[in-house]
């Protein structure tokens, strides 16, 4: 565990890795198509990475929400041994909208404590999730100045210092953006109000929605002051979507810090 930290405030994790990956395209002849989550990088899955750094931190209350290729999933998750069990949770819609994923994890965001929610499909160095979990924001989003342009990137707005906007393509005035990594930390009271705020997206038949959009909302009706963010430009990281991130994936990969 990383000096300072107490199990005391450590708050639990829910990884999001459910879906299919259509966007990386289908695999070469002989392979068989598995979650981004199982891409492997110097012998290592997205997926052990994220657990290796969470654990490293002291987080041991680990759930992960998994759909297609749900076997394979929970043999890489059975062989990850070394620490305490992780939580499993199902989500057999796993072709609908990733916010189905978000509201099958309600009862860890509903469990009283402070969760951190992760994109799987991330490669990134181990500073950006201690940035996240030392942010002195309970309700914290990570962001970084460097983004590409065009609709792709989810945008984190700013204005007057706070965040004003939270999408991909952001209709509120702004000073500047940034890219959201994927990775969240929210409050006791901020999680359960997600958990709510998912179950009407799918009560109310929006189940196609990204899990982003119930975040967006509880951004849109806050007070400015109440989501903070982390910038974390120039510390090395890269979301998986496209075949071509997977080569920029590989390239990155020696600049992590372990």
């Amino acid at each position: 565990m990383v000096s300072g930290l107490s199990e005391a405030v450590l708050p639990k994790a829910v990884i999001l890795a459910a879906g299919v990956g259509k966007r990386l395209g289908e695999p070469g002849p002989g392979q068989h198509k598995m979650p981004k989550a199982m891409l492997n990088f110097d012998g290592k899955t997205l997926l052990a990475r994220h657990i290796g750094i969470l654990r490293g931190l002291g987080i041991s209350d680990i759930s992960v929400v998994i759909g297609f290729a749900a076997g394979e999933m929970r043999e890489a998750l059975s062989a990850l041994d070394q620490g305490p069990p992780i939580s499993i949770v199902f989500n057999p819609d796993y072709r609908d909208g990733s916010v189905v994923s978000l509201w099958a994890a309600r009862a860890v965001l509903r469990s009283g404590t402070s969760v951190v929610l992760m994109d799987a499909d991330v490669l990134y160095d181990a500073r950006l999730m201690i940035r996240l979990i030392y942010s002195p924001n309970a309700d914290c989003l990570l962001l970084d100045r460097e983004i590409e342009p065009g609709d792709e990137p989810v945008k984190v707005c700013i204005r007057d210092g706070g965040i004003v906007d939270f999408r991909k393509r952001p209709s509120e005035p702004h000073d500047w953006h940034g890219e959201s990594v994927g990775f969240f930390r929210f409050s006791s009271a901020a999680a359960e109000e997600l958990a709510d705020r998912a179950e009407a997206y799918v009560a109310t038949g929006r189940r196609m929605m990204e899990y982003e959009e119930p975040i967006r909302d509880m951004i849109m009706a806050s007070a400015a002051d109440r989501f903070g963010f982390e910038d974390i430009s120039g510390l090395p990281w890269t979301e998986i979507d496209f075949p071509e991130d997977v080569v920029r994936a590989r390239v990155l990969l020696p600049k992590l810090v372990p």
